[in-house]
């Protein structure tokens, strides 16, 4: 008699131990194919080659004469380079502790060689191009650039100091691979 309860018990412990791999078979099939069809999403969200050619610039600095303001374009967006002369620097660095600017940032904040500015050139108000970097555009009482569409007015070192504009203009990612080249993006 013990025989035979020693045999059902060790049936039932099979029948389980097949029902289980009836239960978990299936749900693992799904999991793997679920996992395969979720990489290929994922990897389609990664930006494209075309995109990735533009993320980054390289600019040669090399020919830029001190005073001189230039614009490239990055990201479909104007990046303004000035080369500063020594009475820029001091106008900006002078009023580092200017207790009327809208968003405080001190000169040295905003460059990583105090020779160069670098900036994205787009009003921080609506996403106007402000005027400045060409010859005779008007540089407002700061010296700086002037945003036609509202009159936000940034001085030499790009914080605004007076219009509607919430912050100063955007400093954006960049490197100097050398003395006379950066790398932006």
């Amino acid at each position: 008699m013990e025989t035979i309860a020693k045999k059902k018990i060790n049936m039932d412990s099979a029948g389980i131990r097949r029902r289980d791999f009836i239960h978990i078979a299936p749900v693992s099939f799904a999991a793997v194919g679920v996992a395969a069809s979720a990489i290929p999403l994922v990897d389609s969200m990664n930006p494209s080659a075309d995109i990735l050619a533009v993320s980054s610039i390289e600019v040669d600095l090399s020919s830029i004469e001190p005073g001189q303001r230039i614009t490239v374009s990055w990201r479909n967006q104007p990046i303004f380079i000035v080369r500063r002369t020594a009475e820029n620097i001091a106008s900006a660095q002078a009023d580092d502790n200017n207790p009327g600017l809208i968003d405080p940032a001190s000169d040295r904040s905003r460059v990583q060689k105090v020779e160069w500015l670098i900036m994205i050139g787009v009003c921080t108000h609506l996403g106007c191009i402000p005027l400045g970097q060409k010859e005779g555009d008007p540089l407002g009482k700061y010296g700086g650039w002037f945003c036609p569409c509202h009159g936000s007015l940034y001085d030499a070192s790009g914080r605004v100091r007076r219009g509607p504009a919430p912050r100063n203009l955007d400093i954006p990612p960049y490197v100097f691979l050398n003395d006379t080249k950066i790398r932006i993006g």
